[in-house]
């Protein structure tokens, strides 16, 4: 029964790419203690078909073409977030992420000097000790060159990969778990009140009223958006060039907490909701899917000028953002938009409001993008001491990404993605790479799991992960003083885990570890790349 279908498959790749892909997906969503391996399973599932026979493989396009979908869109999407972290704390950040990748890549090599596997293996344990499918991509662009067709030579690193994996995933959770009981107060009081609401606040202080609300706002550092106006019987949408005065009535856009604070600089709560009353001002959610007005920062767009209409709120995702004048909107934005009724109906039109339009990809800008990222790719760099190495596929379209994705649109190209296709392209490259390389490893891995010395690789990468994450956790809270929530966040991102962000938000009840993830995950991502090539270079 076995041997027909293995003689089946082997005549029909695109059978095995898309059973590889069903069964992948059904394993990664199975929860064992409430943590599941995710899109990772994919690989897994490739590595069982392709231990079958080693003609069970997918063609080498395959997975190439699935690494450039994720790259690509991993950079596109993380591309503003990238650069802006560098402001602020954001050095500090990357020095922390760099030094702890740093250890764990020192921790391989000593691991290399103890057991003596080689090279190859040693980067495909960096990868999946810290659970990085683009640096095991690195590694084996690295090695494409030198294997010269050698299967068994690729198949090295995805073998020391597939067996440091599991516990990449667990040893993380595992130290998590331990810390969050000796953590569990702070953590708890951890709230970082990052849902938005909306009150009305009555103005009373007449030291309020003497400048323009916009001068007050900056003078005060308020986070927020002051949305409606009534003065006497008369709502407007609120004009910040414009002065306060005693008794008037503004609802303000913020957090609980900054609320609050606004509160006890200008007046007191008020009971009237003027923020539920549509009789002249009127509010609706509206998808920004015109590409004129996306890659544009809000300031520029003069809706109130235009329509006399305000953005209140934007909806990244699933997350709701506070929009400032100097926000950029992306394709895929929902905004809330405040303005008179008549003009509603010009606001939609103004921003595309088409999410048809959503599932589309400019394929222009797509291609040049990726194009850009190929080249890039293929640029020697030089080494210490002699040598040279390319960032390849796995880098190349990455770092054009973040580029592009952080620059927004040149002129009437629109470098970003909308939000949903961002994320189908991206699923689908990771799961197509994955499938690519397990079933293209399989066979190999299975004999691989027969040497005595697979135990040895899999404890290996069980202390490079638990020891990685416990340093960073020491570190980022004894000498860095980040609090609790957001360092969480950031061992996560270091380790660049999903599953392991997941258990930390559910862990701290806020947006801290959120926060924490989105600050190192881009940088984290491209020194693992740069590391791991190292490491096979290094130790070969």
């Amino acid at each position: 029964m076995l041997r027909p279908m293995i003689e089946f498959l082997v005549e029909q790749p695109l059978m095995l790419l898309f059973g590889v892909l069903a069964f992948g997906y059904a394993a990664g969503r199975v929860k064992v203690g409430g943590v599941s391996l995710g899109v990772a399973a994919v690989l897994f599932v490739g590595l069982a078909a392709g231990s079958l026979d080693p003609r069970l493989q997918l063609p080498e396009l395959v997975q190439r073409f699935g690494l450039v979908l994720f790259v690509y869109t991993v950079g596109i999407a993380s591309g503003p977030g990238f650069f802006a972290s560098f402001r602020r704390r954001g050095l500090r950040d990357a020095l922390f992420t760099m030094s702890m990748l740093g250890s764990a890549a020192a921790l391989v090599a000593l691991a290399y000097r103890v057991l003596g596997f080689g090279g190859p293996r040693a980067g495909g344990l960096f990868a999946g000790a810290l659970t990085n499918t683009p640096a095991l991509a690195g590694v084996l662009e690295r090695l494409r060159g030198a294997a010269h067709g050698d299967e068994k030579l690729l198949a090295e690193p995805v073998v020391a990969y597939s067996l440091a994996y599991p516990m990449g995933v667990l040893g993380i959770i595992l130290v998590l778990a331990v810390v969050r009981g000796r953590w569990k107060k702070e953590l708890s009081q951890s709230k970082s009140g990052s849902a938005l609401d909306v009150h009305s606040v009555r103005v009373l202080d007449p030291a309020a009223c003497d400048r323009p609300l916009a001068q007050l706002q900056r003078e005060h550092g308020w986070h927020a958006v002051f949305a409606r106006r009534r003065r006497g019987d008369h709502v407007t949408v609120m004009n910040t060039r414009e002065p306060l005065q005693v008794g008037d009535l503004i609802t303000v856009v913020a957090t609980p907490e900054e609320i609050a604070r606004i509160v006890d600089e200008i007046g007191e709560p008020a009971e009237e909701q003027i923020e539920l009353d549509r009789t002249d001002l009127d509010f609706r959610r509206v998808f920004v899917s015109d590409p004129s007005t996306a890659g544009r920062p809000l300031k520029t767009l003069q809706l109130l000028q235009r329509f006399g209409a305000l953005v209140t709120r934007v909806r990244r995702g699933d997350l709701d953002l506070l929009p400032d004048p100097n926000m950029t909107l992306e394709l895929g934005d929902r905004v809330r938009v405040l303005g008179p009724r008549p003009a509603m109906k010009d606001v939609a039109a103004f921003f595309g409001d088409s999410y048809r339009a959503l599932a589309e990809v400019d394929v222009l800008s797509f291609g040049l993008g990726i194009t850009a990222g190929l080249l890039l790719g293929l640029i020697p760099i030089p080494l210490p001491g002699g040598g040279t190495f390319q960032i390849g596929v796995a880098g190349g379209p990455l770092l054009v990404g973040l580029a592009l994705g952080a620059l927004g649109r040149t002129g009437p190209v629109v470098w970003q993605l909308p939000y949903s296709a961002n994320l189908t392209l991206r699923q689908i490259g990771i799961t197509l790479f994955l499938a690519g390389v397990g079933t293209r490893s399989g066979w190999v891995f299975a004999q691989a799991l027969k040497d005595p010395n697979a135990i040895a690789l899999v404890l290996a990468g069980a202390v490079v992960t638990m020891t990685t994450t416990s340093l960073s956790l020491i570190v980022g809270r004894k000498l860095l003083r980040i609090p609790a929530a957001k360092l969480f966040g950031m061992v996560t991102g270091i380790h660049t885990q999903p599953a392991a962000l997941a258990f930390a938000a559910e862990t701290a009840g806020d947006d801290g570890p959120n926060a924490g993830y989105a600050a190192v995950f881009p940088f984290a991502t491209i020194s693992k790349i740069l590391l791991a090539q190292l490491l096979v270079e290094v130790l070969k």
